[in-house]
């Protein structure tokens, strides 16, 4: 299942190789929803890592990401794990059309009611 979150990135960490050929890199992004602004953590891997190159601290952007989980040792751990980047807010990017001014509708329409 994905999920989208729509903030301002705030930290963007260098790559993180491994021995076994897995990369990794982690991106901060402050989300203003709620009272209080969060700090949410994404992590991207392998081939993903190479959106991050685009993105830039202060940047607004919407993320999609999957939530992973896993059991060690008796303790449960989550990942968000980005896979989309988009500049700006998704409601920027799709809702292009102007808002329908209710009133200024019927206004123009009163004089053609057929009763």
């Amino acid at each position: 299942m994905a999920y989208e979150l729509t903030g301002k990135v705030k930290l963007i960490q260098d790559p993180q190789k491994f021995n076994s050929g897995f990369t990794k890199r982690e991106m901060v992004v402050t989300v203003e929803e709620g009272k209080y602004p969060q700090d949410i953590n994404i992590e991207f891997v392998q081939d993903k890592v190479s959106l991050l190159d685009a993105v830039q601290p202060g940047q607004q952007i919407t993320v999609a990401f999957d939530i992973r989980g896993r059991e060690y040792n008796g303790r449960y751990f989550n990942n968000l794990v980005g896979w989309k980047i988009q500049s700006g807010s998704a409601a920027d990017e799709y809702d292009q059309t102007p808002a329908y001014d209710m009133n200024q509708a019927a206004n123009e329409y009163d004089d053609e009611v057929p009763f």
